[in-house]
């Protein structure tokens, strides 16, 4: 597993240390001991964990946006694509929300095994916390892998951002039709200059928004609304 963790990396310009791919392969025990039970992902095979969740998440670093800085990564879940990004960024000083607390316990004990620093967990909804003082526009990435439509997403996620920094939405091979789609509410929540790249993953597309204005205060709405109701 290390091994292919290790070319498939260094095919997307990443390479790992021996330390770090030591890492990945706790974080891979961790994820198959405690998938058994709860449902943290259906994808469990060792080569197929590496191609499709480990490198897929470490293909953000393409972007080049991510050397250092805060970032959040909104619905975590098992931690993808924070926990692989921080492993291969240490500088990174990352928030995980979630809404599931099963699923931040699970993360607790991935960052405490891996001996992860400079990252915490919050319990919430996106929506309640990109409201609250503490998290508003104070991060220079909000980071999220297929969690929503793009226009969802927005209002999820461009609140945390502060002026100058970015959201980076992770997609398939729809990231296109979603991002046309989805331009109206970008302007409206103060993002602009969206750009979409390729991936090697199975045409996965790595979107970054520019956060150029702040967000109006109304948004993000009360839980629910934002998938409810889209912004158009």
């Amino acid at each position: 597993m290390k091994q292919q963790l290790k070319c498939c990396a260094e095919k997307i310009n990443v390479m790992l240390t021996e330390n770090q791919l030591d890492q990945f392969a706790l974080y891979y025990e961790l994820l198959k001991e405690w998938n058994q039970k709860m449902n943290l992902t259906a994808i469990i095979k060792p080569e197929e964990v590496v191609q499709k969740h480990f490198v897929d998440s470490l293909t953000c670093l393409e972007t080049g946006l991510l050397k250092s800085g805060k970032l959040i990564d909104i619905g975590t879940g098992a931690g993808l694509p924070s926990i692989p990004l921080k492993i291969a960024c240490p500088s990174l000083n990352m928030v995980l929300l979630d809404s599931l607390q099963k699923r931040l316990f699970f993360l607790e004990e991935v960052i405490n095994q891996l001996g992860l620093d400079s990252i915490s967990l919050v319990h919430s909804r996106a929506e309640d916390a990109g409201q609250k003082p503490e998290f508003r526009e104070k991060f220079d990435i909000a980071i999220a892998r297929a969690v929503a439509p793009m226009n969802v997403l927005a209002e999820l996620c461009l609140p945390f951002v502060k002026k100058g920094g970015y959201w980076i939405a992770m997609k398939g091979s729809q990231g296109q039709a979603e991002l046309d789609q989805a331009k109206g509410a970008i302007s409206l929540l103060g993002g602009s200059h969206p750009n979409i790249m390729t991936t090697a993953i199975d045409s996965h597309t790595v979107i970054s928004v520019k956060k150029s204005e702040n967000s109006p205060k109304k948004y993000p709405r009360k839980a629910g609304m934002p998938s409810k109701n889209p912004l158009s």
